[in-house]
C-alpha cells in the first residue's frame, strides 16, 4: 500500500511539471496569459484606430505578439501611417509598433 502511494504522488507531480510546462512561453510561443493579454491589446489598438476620424480602419490590419504591435494593410497618405503608428502607440500596454503598412 505504501508502494502504491508514493507511486501516485510521483506520478501527480509529474503530471503537475508536464501541465505547467505546457503553458509556458518559448521566444515563438506566447502562453496562455500572453494571449489573451495580446488578444484585448489587440482590441483597444483596432478600436483607437477606428475611432480616429482620419483613418480608414478596414484596411489597417493589426496583430499583436507579446506586446509588439505589427500594423499592415494600406493607407492612402504617408501623414496616415504616421497618424495610425502614433495612434497605436498611446494604446496602455503597446511595447513597439511594427509599421508594415503601404500607400495606395
Amino acid at each position: 500500500m505504501r508502494n502504491l502511494t508514493r507511486t501516485i504522488s510521483i506520478f501527480v507531480g509529474v503530471l503537475f511539471i508536464a501541465m505547467m510546462l505546457g503553458c509556458a512561453s518559448t521566444t515563438k510561443q506566447e502562453s496562455t496569459g500572453q494571449y489573451v493579454d495580446d488578444t484585448v491589446l489587440t482590441t483597444k489598438v483596432k478600436a483607437a484606430i477606428f475611432n480616429e476620424p482620419s483613418l480608414k480602419s478596414a484596411e489597417i490590419n493589426v496583430e499583436t505578439f507579446k506586446g509588439v504591435v505589427q500594423l499592415s494593410g494600406f493607407v492612402s497618405s504617408a501623414a496616415a501611417e504616421s497618424t495610425a503608428v502614433a495612434v497605436a502607440r498611446k494604446v496602455e500596454g503597446v511595447q513597439t509598433v511594427k509599421n508594415d503598412m503601404r500607400l495606395k
